[in-house]
């Protein structure tokens, strides 16, 4: 009954796949995870859609020109039962500065690099490389 490693799962298999694009039930929390993937270079679109009067979200993935998928790893840092929270000047550096964790903080979600700019602590939520 986690939202988000379902996010993440989806996003995860359909990468590891080669697929263009995969469908997600769609959440705010969701579409701002997709908004952070998409501003960082990790996803290349997304939007939101419905069907049957049930709305979902779609994800484009990217790839390189030899196909391989730009995320090459996608981990749940906090969850529902063990939330992790980190000071703005304690987050820790992904894949030794290369990836970026998904924080959540009181102004939104952002990456640690911009929460730390911002100053700003919070939840974090995952990290990607």
């Amino acid at each position: 009954m986690d939202p988000i490693a379902d996010f993440l799962t989806s996003i995860r298999n359909a990468s590891a796949k080669g697929h263009e694009k995969t469908d997600i039930p769609f959440s705010k929390m969701k579409v701002n995870l997709a908004k952070v993937l998409k501003d960082e270079g990790y996803i290349s679109g997304y939007r939101m859609m419905e069907e049957n009067r049930v709305p979902f979200l779609r994800i484009q993935l990217k790839y390189t020109d030899t196909k391989q998928p730009i995320i090459t790893g996608i981990q749940r840092v906090s969850r529902p039962g063990l939330r992790i929270y980190e000071k703005s000047n304690t987050v820790k550096q992904v894949d030794g500065g290369m990836g970026i964790a998904i924080v959540s903080t009181s102004k939104g979600l952002m990456t640690h690099k911009k929460a730390r700019a911002a100053k700003c602590g919070g939840e974090v939520l995952c990290n990607v490389w």
